[in-house]
């Protein structure tokens, strides 16, 4: 089960940094709404670790222009 729940937030996680180097998001909330939507509904509780959350704010501001 643990090695399951691994991969799982692991493709979260991936899925989150893939959406936030689109450049269409502007806060890691809208990412997390976005994954929501696609069928993820744990994202919030996969992305709420502070290292995840600052990856992804970095990320969104390289990519915002």
């Amino acid at each position: 089960m643990m090695f399951t729940e691994n991969r799982r937030d692991h493709a979260v996680r991936s899925r989150a940094y893939a959406l936030a180097e689109t450049g269409r998001f502007h806060a890691v909330k809208e990412i997390e709404q976005a994954l929501v939507g696609e069928g993820w509904p744990d994202a919030g509780t996969v992305l709420q670790g502070n290292y995840v959350r600052q990856s992804l704010a970095e990320k969104l501001a390289a990519h915002s222009h």
